[in-house]
């Protein structure tokens, strides 16, 4: 099996237009993810970033092959390593991270992230005790570009904030409704527990 080890090579991120291109042709749902959704929520640029994240549902992943055809995939397996992604392969639970470029030379231009989800529910990778409904997981900018809900993406990067995601959600937390507000503390506090996120929040 053909691995490959950290660190795997630069990043070129693909554009957000490009993304859309590829993707907005699949039937199954797709939301932009990482510190672009949180931009888009916002309405505005934070900082640079050195890649991009577009979420599935894992029950779609192989749409991810689809729109991305021609291209190379490597699944994260186990964290720390890259694996080639075969065409015919259902990636198995544990794995949710793939990274996709155009050929063997070519800068990774985007990232595919997989979540967990039940019937009509999205249920985090994290805590399945953390669920709402798929309608409700992103929204959609008035140009028509899916993006997570920053409560959800905000969520995840709760687990261990670095400063992009302090900055992140400092940007994040004027916009966020008082329903996003609620639904953060409380997934944050079955997650993780005590996080000084939830007293900003509650404030």
């Amino acid at each position: 099996m053909t691995r490959l080890r950290a660190p795997f090579g630069r990043w070129e991120p693909a554009s957000l237009s490009e993304v859309v291109a590829r993707f907005s042709g699949l039937e199954c749902r797709w939301w932009v993810a990482g510190g672009l959704a949180i931009e888009l929520a916002v309405g505005h640029r934070i900082r640079s970033h050195g890649d991009i994240d577009v979420l599935l549902l894992r029950r779609d992943q192989r749409e991810a092959q689809q729109a991305l055809a021609g291209w190379q995939w490597w699944a994260a397996d186990p964290p720390g390593s890259l694996r080639r992604w075969a065409s015919d392969e259902v990636l198995p639970p544990g794995v949710h991270d793939i990274w996709c470029r155009p050929g063997l030379a070519d800068p990774w231009r985007i990232q595919i992230m997989l979540d967990e989800s039940h019937a009509q529910e999205w249920v985090s990778r994290r805590d399945p005790r953390v669920r709402r409904p798929i309608s409700a997981l992103g929204m959609t900018t008035a140009e028509g570009v899916p993006f997570l809900a920053p409560d959800v993406q905000l969520y995840y990067k709760a687990k261990a904030p670095r400063p992009k995601d302090e900055e992140d959600f400092d940007a994040a937390l004027p916009v966020l409704t008082d329903q996003q507000r609620q639904w953060l503390v409380d997934a944050i506090s079955m997650t993780y527990g005590a996080h000084p996120w939830s007293r900003r929040l509650e404030a």
